[in-house]
């Protein structure tokens, strides 16, 4: 048997991938490569390139392959391009996962672990959000996640299905190894985007809003490493294998925020570099600050994090574009 990961190419897939095959589980990989890259894949893991649309190709691919698990990351993520074209996310996001579901269904596949978002609580106070904090997206993106979590819940609730969903917030950092980064086209992360700076990538950055209701006045995001986040997916698989729960919902964040000019700061500092900050105004859809409880994923999942310095998160990242840029190897020493 085999767990399909869907978006096994884009930056927090292929980390997946890693991390099921260094502990020996079979993978599939399915990506149609519109933000992934087909060289972040081990080349013994089965790559099949097309959409999570295509029920036909779905079929083909849950029959053949002998799945019995799916791990769903594909879909679109910038929260101002899903301003200007919610149509598209909703398309994305929302429609081509009921196919995936509904394929799941048709071919007796029960569990399931869904790639959410902290952007379906929307605005916030700024207290840790848990699990059941309100949720009011403010972005089609939030939304078009949200009404996936509801198409699992009420799937689960219906069918011989379990799904996990797990909501994560930023993601930031590179496989220790050295064996995948984030190398997406056109990257709007911060930390992506500030590592491209300090090393030339980039002219300069833009720091989008400095009047939020936060110390500084920029934007505040609790950052989780990469290798975390897969980590707790390992986790989630291994309760669906071992649990009844056919329905859960967990926060994955360290439970505090950094502002963006403090990962500024941890850039600058890191890589020796004084890069150009341009300040710019908010964008929309971002609310002032964000920042999780993941109480729950630590005492029900037993997750046990490992990177949660975002000093290291920007060591990782660092190294990461270096190699993947040719430029001198940055050194992993503090």
């Amino acid at each position: 048997m085999a767990v399909l990961v869907t978006g096994g190419a884009g930056y927090i897939g292929s980390h997946m991938v890693l991390a099921l095959h260094d502990r020996g589980e079979a993978v599939v990989v399915l990506d149609d490569l519109s933000t992934g890259l087909r060289d972040r894949l081990l080349p013994d893991v089965p790559f099949v390139l097309g959409d999570i649309g295509d029920d036909a190709l779905l079929d083909r691919i849950l029959t053949t392959h002998r799945i019995d698990a799916v791990i769903h990351f594909a879909a679109r993520i910038v929260v101002p391009d899903s301003m200007t074209d919610p149509l598209g996310y909703y398309l994305n996001n929302t429609v081509k996962a009921h196919h995936l579901i509904s394929a799941c269904v048709r071919h007796g596949i029960s569990r399931f672990i869904f790639s959410s978002t902290a952007a379906v609580y929307g605005e916030t106070s700024g207290v840790a959000l848990h699990e059941t904090s309100e949720q009011k997206p403010i972005s089609p993106y939030g939304t078009s996640k949200l009404m996936v979590e509801w198409m699992l819940r009420d799937t689960a609730a219906a069918h011989d299905f379990k799904a996990l969903v797990l909501r994560y917030f930023n993601v930031a950092g590179a496989d220790p190894q050295g064996r995948s980064g984030q190398s997406g086209r056109n990257a709007t992360h911060l930390i992506k985007v500030a590592v491209e700076t300090a090393l030339g990538l980039r002219p300069h950055m833009s720091l989008f809003g400095t009047d939020y209701p936060t110390p500084d006045g920029t934007c505040i995001r609790d950052y989780i490493h990469v290798s975390d986040l897969v980590a707790a997916h390992l986790c989630g698989l291994d309760h669906l294998r071992h649990n009844p729960e056919a329905f859960s919902v967990y926060n994955c964040a360290y439970g505090r925020g950094a502002s963006v000019l403090e990962v500024i700061d941890s850039v600058k500092r890191i890589s020796g570099v004084d890069f150009t900050v341009q300040r710019a105004g908010r964008r929309p859809g971002d609310p002032a600050s964000i920042i999780a409880d993941g109480q729950a994923l630590r005492r029900d999942l037993g997750w046990q994090p490992r990177h949660e310095s975002l000093d290291e998160m920007v060591r990782h990242a660092l190294m990461w574009e270096r190699k993947h840029s040719n430029l001198q190897p940055f050194s992993a020493s503090p």
